[in-house]
């Protein structure tokens, strides 16, 4: 991997759209165009909100504008083109993941002058805009819809884990985990194992003992004939994760590799 990308991205304070930007071009080996098309909205967000003086209907305006204005409203799906997560693609034509959405929503946010930060809610990445300091709007970057506080207390008391480890705002990393998670899926449901293979070394990069990630690299170096490589990853995954069904499965297929010494080929 390039060590100055891993330098700029392996940091909580690299700026998220800039860290996105250069994972997206280690990926698909291209600069993204997507700059001239968010200064194009912010511009557009900026007219819009300059007669609005009070705090919460600026921020409710705002939303609004995202949504309806621009037209980012999406319907729920279970799996996303790689398309839609490129920048400029997705933006372009109005198909966009929702983790790569809410970095867009955050950057121009700021830059319209609002506080506005990425947060995990069960079992999602959402949008938290603060109003003043009594008063915040936390919204889903699918399709702008606010979680009111009984939901939220709901959500939360269902949670084995402390909740406040939920809304403390997502650093550059923990966002970035999130978005490579999510094109290394949907690059792997598009057979495209190299360009997934690179989403599986930033991640290792940023998570170096994730047993999981390990087991996905093992995968797809399995599908690009890089077996020697990918039995040690299997192996490991085995050996830190034992019982887990993945690896009940993948130990048998590593016994009998051993037995019949395909790894010494």
């Amino acid at each position: 991997m390039n060590d100055l990308l891993l330098s700029e991205i392996n940091t909580e304070q690299e700026d998220l759209l800039r860290a996105v930007m250069l994972v997206e071009e280690f990926i698909f080996e291209q600069k993204s165009s997507v700059l001239p098309l968010i200064d194009d909205m912010v511009e557009y967000c900026e007219q819009e909100l300059a007669d609005i003086e009070e705090p919460l209907a600026q921020a409710e305006h705002f939303i609004n504008l995202l949504f309806l204005d621009l037209l980012f409203v999406e319907t729920k799906r279970q799996t996303w083109p790689v398309a839609a997560l490129q920048l400029a693609h997705g933006i372009s034509h109005r198909e966009i993941h929702p983790v790569l959405k809410a970095v867009v929503f955050k950057t121009i946010g700021e830059q319209c002058g609002f506080e506005i930060d990425l947060v995990f809610v069960p079992e999602k990445v959402m949008l938290r805009l603060i109003c003043d300091q009594q008063f915040a709007i936390i919204f889903d970057p699918l399709n702008g819809e606010s979680l009111n506080w009984e939901e939220l207390d709901t959500r939360l008391d269902e949670l084995p884990e402390e909740p406040s480890e939920y809304l403390e705002a997502m650093d550059t990393r923990a966002v970035l985990v999130e978005y490579l998670n999510a094109l290394k899926n949907a690059l792997i449901e598009a057979q495209q194992y190299t360009g997934a293979l690179r989403c599986v070394d930033v991640l290792i990069t940023l998570k170096p003992d994730d047993p999981f990630q390990r087991r996905d690299r093992g995968f797809l170096l399995h599908q690009l004939d890089c077996f020697k490589v990918a039995y040690d990853d299997y192996q490991y995954f085995v050996n830190e994760c034992p019982q887990d069904p993945a690896a009940q499965i993948l130990k048998i297929q590593l016994d009998n590799i051993k037995i019949s010494n395909t790894i010494l080929h």
